[in-house]
C-alpha cells in the first residue's frame, strides 16, 4: 500500500524479481533497519480505524488473517505467505482488521535510502 496524490492509501501489486539457483529462487538481499514480531493472542479481535504505516515495511503474515481497507474503500486480505509493503506514511492512511485470529506477522523495517524499484520484475 502506499500514498496516492489524492492523499488517499492506493494498493498496487508488486512482484519480486527471483534468480533460480541450487538453492532456490531467491531475491537479491533487501537492507533492513531492523526487524521485530507482532503476536496478538492477547490482543483479542481488532479493528484499526484510519491510519498511517509509522514506517516503510514488510509486514509478513505467518498466522491468521488481516483485511487491509484504503481510502476508495478497495479491500484485500492477508494470510500466511503473503507480504505487504506497508508504505503510506502520508494522507488518509488505511483500515486494518482482524479477520481470523490470533495473527503472527514479522515486520522488517527497511533502511531509508532502499528503492524496491531495483527489486521488481
Amino acid at each position: 500500500i502506499y500514498s496516492g496524490e489524492d492523499g488517499q492509501s492506493h494498493f498496487e501489486e508488486l512482484e519480486m524479481a527471483l534468480t533460480v539457483s541450487e538453492a532456490g529462487a531467491m531475491s537479491t538481499k533487501i537492507p533492513i533497519e531492523s526487524i521485530f514480531f507482532r503476536d496478538t493472542s492477547e490482543a483479542g479481535p481488532e479493528v484499526w480505524d484510519y491510519h498511517v504505516a509509522p514506517r516503510r515495511q514488510l509486514v509478513v503474515h505467518v498466522r491468521g488473517y488481516t483485511e487491509i481497507e484504503v481510502g476508495n474503500g478497495e479491500k484485500h486480505i492477508f494470510g500466511p505467505g503473503d507480504v505487504l509493503l506497508a508504505d503510506d506514511q502520508t494522507g488518509q492512511g488505511h483500515i486494518s482488521r482482524q479477520v481470523d485470529g490470533p495473527r503472527f506477522q514479522v515486520f522488517a523495517v527497511l533502511e531509508e535510502h532502499v528503492d524496491l524499484d531495483r527489486w521488481r520484475n
